[in-house]
């Protein structure tokens, strides 16, 4: 019965190198039988004859060759393709043979008689470590996909909705977590369309301070405001002709959710304490990780400007639900961090990259690249062991929060410390905090705060410090 393998790795080239014609005969067929196609050799010489003319995504051989053994056709292998993996068979194999040579960067080692369903299961771990050229051929034709790594049926749905979605001028709202590449989505749908050509500017409505925001998004004149000693362009005026990027629309506060309608209503942008609106011509793409649909209930979003950005709603998967993406990913990350460390890393031990397979992902793709580079960081061999991914996947970092959420974070908890120090006087919090009433209400309503359980003895019953908002 032939083992169910994904699309991507379905006649991937394997060569197999062993002396033994009957066993090299068997493994043929069997892998074959699975889907490969499969090249032989019966020493190590004919073997590097094979690999100067031919491709191959992965090289399975026995480490008692009549030429020389396998751990030098190894490092022969590595010289001439560094990512090409290598899986090795021994019919006398031994626990320090096996460390040795997956230190040195062999992927698989396998002791004869081996399970066929483990041979085969370290293959496919191979080669969906190391990317399949079908993945790469798709991302080297369509350059749009430019950073955007998966070969998941989840995110073939989105980019082809990406593609659909670029070709018209119209409004989309990329929903999704976060960590789960929404600004990347959004570069996507600017390069594939009409506009790519001109300037992609995206703009973080929640790490900018509000009253600052308004300024950033549609510029200034001489003297709007104390402070204000040249005019300036706003962001929007930058983006003309291309692309503006509205990331966590959600948090953008309702007082400039009306000046942004109107701008979207009249394609003219006003800068703070001019007389006059200058015309624009640009796309919107927007994003949140929040529940828009709980926020208009709430009257903390603009049901009229929500229409106007949900043109077309696109919605990103998480790395849950992609995870036939995540030794795509980590190879990828590995690869660019290698660069980035001057370290010869060639991959993950085969434990290893079961831990990240397996491993509960909440901050998604940023999350795992958190990870991946602390194992880079620290690792000393060139297969990244379980160890360190174990020791990265304990370490809660406060990477893994965008600065949105490290923001939100710190404005909840100093939100409490002062309701804790006035007792839960809204009055006197609002004052310590250099806001009004009505203002300190509604950040209290974001955050859902209630003054009364910080009076007296009810400051037991506040919500957990530090909690996600």
């Amino acid at each position: 019965m032939k083992s169910a393998q994904p699309n991507d790795t379905r006649g991937a080239h394997l060569l197999v190198v062993d002396d033994d014609r009957d066993l090299l005969h068997l493994l043929s067929m069997r892998l074959r039988a699975n889907g490969y196609r499969v090249s032989t050799a019966e020493c190590a010489e004919a073997a590097v004859a094979l690999l100067a003319v031919e491709q191959f995504a992965l090289v399975i051989s026995d480490v008692r060759l009549p030429d020389r053994d396998g751990l030098a056709l190894f490092e022969d292998i590595r010289s001439a393709s560094p990512a090409l993996p290598v899986i090795l068979l021994t019919a006398h194999g031994t626990i320090p043979d096996a460390v040795e040579a997956t230190s040195r960067g062999v992927f698989g080692y396998l002791t004869k008689p081996f399970d066929s369903k483990m041979l085969l299961d370290k293959i496919e771990q191979a080669l969906q470590v190391a990317g399949t050229p079908h993945a790469a051929d798709k991302q080297a034709t369509e350059p749009w996909r430019e950073g955007i790594i998966s070969h998941s049926s989840r995110m073939a749905t989105v980019l082809d909705e990406v593609r659909l979605v670029a070709a018209s001028d119209a409004s989309v709202l990329i929903r999704g977590d976060s960590g789960t590449g929404k600004e990347l989505i959004a570069r996507a749908i600017h390069r594939a369309g009409p506009r790519a050509t001109r300037p992609f500017v995206a703009i973080n409505c929640g790490a900018i301070p509000e009253p600052l925001l308004e300024s950033e998004l549609f510029g200034h004149v001489r003297g709007a405001f104390t402070g204000a000693a040249s005019a300036r362009s706003g962001l929007f005026v930058a983006a003309n002709g291309g692309t503006v990027f509205l990331d966590e629309i959600g948090d953008m506060p309702l007082a400039l959710q009306v000046k942004l309608l109107r701008v979207l209503q009249e394609r003219a942008v006003r800068p703070v304490g001019a007389s006059r609106a200058e015309a624009i011509d640009v796309r919107i793409v927007s994003a949140t990780h929040r529940d828009l649909d709980a926020a208009l209930a709430a009257g903390e979003f603009r049901e009229d400007l929500y229409y106007r950005l949900n043109v077309v709603g696109l919605t990103l998967p998480t790395l849950d639900e992609r995870r036939e993406d995540i030794p795509l990913l980590a190879k990828h990350f590995l690869d660019t961090l290698a660069r980035k460390y001057r370290k010869t890393l060639h991959g993950f031990a085969p434990e290893a990259l079961e831990a990240l397979s397996t491993a509960a992902w909440p901050g998604n793709v940023r999350q795992l690249q958190n990870v991946v580079e602390q194992a880079c960081a620290l690792a000393t061999t060139p297969l990244i062991p379980l160890a360190l991914i174990e020791r990265a996947l304990r370490v809660r970092s406060m990477d893994v929060l965008s600065y949105a959420e490290a923001k939100q974070r710190f404005e909840r908890n100093y939100l409490i410390q002062l309701l804790k120090m006035t007792d839960g006087n809204v009055s006197d919090a609002a004052r310590l905090a250099d806001r009004n009433r009505t203002e300190f209400y509604r950040l209290l309503q974001r955050h859902a705060l209630v003054p009364s359980l910080f009076r007296g003895e009810g400051g037991g019953g506040t919500p957990e410090e530090g909690a996600a908002p």
